[in-house]
């Protein structure tokens, strides 16, 4: 995972997690939601709950399930607060760093997992949820009105610019 302190620690030890699917519920509580909002330059991480099915194959940690959180960004032309729902699929495999670097590098598929390597007797499912949130988030955030803000303040659309505005007013005359 990243080298971040993690703010959202919810270690699973290898040693419980067997060979068939184990489900395993997290959520963050106050102080951990308001950490993560500081961390990922949100308003506020309101919710962040998962459920993670977890098994293990050998030393390799497989998990799949769902994230789900309510968070409120900030758009990005107008500052104005964006709440969000998030409902984000999770699909990890956790190996072992060692295993990861004597591993060539390899073409995924789309429907291939990611690999998160892990060192030690346990892999973290609370920093694979916030990380599964992050990249869930939009990370450009416009409110509706964000244009009609924008133009209001002067600020010009870059179809406005350039050599190819003069075309643009003539279509405009033109109707077109």
């Amino acid at each position: 995972m990243s080298d971040i302190a993690n703010e959202f620690a919810r270690p699973a030890r290898i040693d419980t997690i067997g060979d068939e699917d184990h489900l395993i519920a997290i959520e963050a509580d106050e102080t951990e939601r308001a950490a993560l909002a500081r961390r990922f330059d949100l308003v506020t991480v309101d919710r962040l709950t998962a459920e993670v099915h977890v098994r293990r194959v050998g030393q390799i940690v497989h998990a799949h399930g769902i994230v789900r959180a309510g968070v409120v960004q900030s758009c990005v032309a107008t500052g104005e607060p964006l709440p969000v729902t998030v409902s984000a699929p999770l699909l990890l495999r956790f190996v072992p760093e060692a295993e990861m670097a004597a591993q060539e590098e390899m073409e995924l598929e789309a429907d291939d997992c990611d690999t998160i390597g892990y060192d030690g007797a346990a892999v973290d499912l609370g920093e694979a949820a916030a990380e599964t949130l992050y990249l869930a988030l939009d990370p450009f955030p416009r409110a509706p009105d964000a244009d009609q803000t924008l133009k209001a303040a002067g600020v010009v659309d870059a179809e406005d610019v350039g050599p190819f505005a003069a075309l643009k007013s003539l279509r405009d005359k033109l109707g077109k």
